[in-house]
């Protein structure tokens, strides 16, 4: 039945019935995502480590921290180089997609684009105030953290989504 007018979404895989064991093709299937999810999350992780916690010794004297959401924002848009513009803006965006496709195949709670912009928000803001106390050359943004969930917000809702429900799909209740 359905709930609030919405249909279940259909399932790739035939419905089980409560106490039945998985099949053993959907098991290893599950192993296999999960097993490549995480090792897409242990490549992102060391990649974005050298990204974001690198120091900048040669940048130490301009870095200035942000606080007020917009401010960044505002000050490349307002510069003539769209170039430099684009490379702030679109990197930020860019920069924790990936969280947006492998958090929810990895879980079925991180389904949904609040849940994910909250928890990839946390995890930016705890980089964002670590460059600002302990990396030479980098300050805190508060516009990189809101970039930052921004951008996995929209992969999740262009490729997430798709390939969290094709790989892992949610178990349908049985109609009793």
């Amino acid at each position: 039945m359905p709930i609030l007018g919405r249909r279940p979404h259909p399932s790739t895989e035939p419905e089980q019935e409560p106490g039945r064991v998985p099949r053993a093709g959907t098991v290893l299937k599950r192993i296999v995502v999960a097993l490549l999810a995480l090792a897409g999350l242990a490549v992102f992780g060391a990649v974005l480590a050298k990204l974001t916690l690198t120091p900048v010794p040669e940048a130490a004297g301009d870095a200035t921290g942000n606080v007020e959401p917009g401010a960044s924002l505002r000050f490349y848009l307002d510069r003539p180089s769209v170039k430099a513009a684009l490379v702030q803006v679109g990197g930020n965006l860019a920069l924790m997609m990936p969280l947006g496709v492998i958090l929810p195949v990895l879980s079925r709670r991180l389904r949904g684009p609040i849940r994910l912009a909250l928890v990839v928000g946390l995890f930016s803001l705890s980089i964002e105030v670590a460059q600002g106390a302990f990396v030479v050359g980098r300050a805190f943004d508060a516009d990189d953290v809101l970039l930052n969930a921004a951008g996995a917000v929209l992969a999740y809702l262009l490729v997430g989504r798709r390939l969290a429900r094709w790989l892992r799909p949610a178990s349908q209740p049985s109609a009793a």
